[in-house]
């Protein structure tokens, strides 16, 4: 196994150990820093591993924050007919 898909497991047992805990803000907070660390990291798994293993960790990382890829979808949506998200 590469570098890059053991610190992408790392990265995964993290994110779901983080969710397990309580917070006050909803878990934002957290998935910020998640995002902040995920990004450099698909663009890491994806240099060494090719494309496909990089559109598997990436859907992973989406189903662990699902939320903020919700409201990024609610919110380009809105942007491009105009509505305000729900």
């Amino acid at each position: 196994m590469s570098t890059s898909l053991i610190l992408a497991c790392i990265w995964a047992i993290t994110a779901n150990v983080l969710a397990m805990t309580p917070s006050k803000d909803n878990h934002w907070r957290r998935a910020y820093v998640l995002i902040g660390l995920g990004i450099p990291l698909l663009g890491y798994v994806t240099y060494e591993n090719g494309p496909w293993i990089g559109l598997v960790v990436l859907l992973a990382g989406m189903s662990v924050l699902r939320w903020p890829v919700i409201y990024l979808t609610r919110w380009t949506r809105a942007k491009v007919t105009g509505n305000k998200p729900k």
